[in-house]
């Protein structure tokens, strides 16, 4: 599948599981709640992407790099000039055309990549209003083909609407684009292909992420479908699971974790967490653990969380390493 059929939401999912989940995580922390959220739904869904299209997003994503730098350093004539010494007029007019369309994207702009009789398909039982609408922000000539191929009936009633339209809340077309991309979301894949999103690469990003960026990637996803965060918490490793660990496991973490992260890290939690880690310390280290603990008198719960990160991200590297075995909820589990 050609890159230019993508919508800039499936090539930047694409991109992050290329990235990996380190990158990734750092990468979502920049970004406003709405388009975490629109992301790792992205990701979630990703399944199979095939080679070229892969191949094409990870060169145009280096190719709108190089070109913003370019621009950045000496505006638009300054980019289109390096770019044309660099790979020709053809290819730099290419790349100059995305980066505009990257700065400045109109709405339904991903329907544009779309071949006029396949959205013709996807619109025809949208209501008329629904197909005006789509139809005012498309090319003529790809409205044109769309609008001959409708129903008679349908035909008059949409241009009827179109003529009439005046000012639209861009809440509604946020809501219209929306609907419509997850519906074509799910337009032919090509046969050779190879897995790059799902369910684990969206598991590694969150368990690599602050636990505020966590938050919102899960309330997020609740919000879009249930079942799947459903599914993407029972993979993942939460603090409070320590207690499903084994002593030998959790003697192995404690000699990795620092006494003041796993202090401030216990601060508040429930009371069989604090002892499945109490009981497997000397006790001498244990009552230490105690008196850490108390000294440290209230503490920021964005505190709490970053220690508990820690421990966390401690607990991955041992499982990854295969130090611990770390057992997954939800059916299958995930070979480190």
């Amino acid at each position: 599948m050609s890159t230019a059929q993508l919508s800039g939401l499936r090539k930047a999912a694409i991109l992050l599981v290329q990235l990996g989940k380190e990158h990734s995580a750092e990468i979502l922390k920049q970004l406003r709640e709405p388009e975490v959220e629109a992301l790792t739904a992205e990701i979630a869904r990703l399944e199979n992407v095939d080679v070229d299209t892969l191949d094409g997003v990870l060169e145009e994503f280096q190719q709108l790099a190089k070109a913003r730098k370019y621009y950045v350093q000496g505006g638009v004539s300054f980019a289109e000039e390096v770019l044309v010494a660099t790979m020709g007029q053809d290819k730099a007019n290419e790349v100059m055309q995305r980066l505009s369309a990257s700065m400045v994207e109109m709405p339904f702009e991903f329907l544009r990549r779309v071949e006029p009789k396949v959205l013709l398909t996807y619109l025809a039982d949208e209501h008329p209003q629904t197909i005006a609408l789509v139809i005012a922000y498309l090319p003529a000539d790809q409205a044109a083909i769309v609008l001959s191929g409708l129903l008679p009936e349908t035909q008059a009633e949409v241009a009827h609407r179109l003529a009439i339209m005046d000012r639209t809340s861009p809440e509604i077309v946020k809501q219209v684009e929306a609907h419509l991309e997850r519906r074509l979301s799910t337009v032919v894949q090509a046969a050779d292909s190879t897995t790059v999103g799902g369910l684990k690469p969206l598991v590694d990003i969150i368990n690599q992420s602050d636990r505020t960026t966590e938050r919102m990637i899960l309330d997020g996803l609740e919000k879009r479908d249930l079942d799947l965060a459903e599914e993407v918490r029972a993979h993942m490793f939460m603090f409070e699971d320590i207690t499903g660990l084994d002593d030998r496991a959790i003697q192995v973490v404690l000699r990795k974790v620092e006494s003041k992260d796993l202090a401030v890290a216990l601060k508040g939690v429930r009371e069989d967490v604090r002892e499945k880690i109490t009981r497997n310390m000397s006790e001498r280290a244990a009552l230490s653990l105690a008196d850490e603990i108390s000294i440290l008198g209230p503490v920021r719960l964005k505190q709490v969380e970053e220690a508990q990160a820690v421990v966390i991200r401690q607990i991955r590297m041992l499982e990854e390493a295969g130090e611990i075995v770390v057992a997954r909820g939800g059916g299958d589990e995930f070979v480190a």
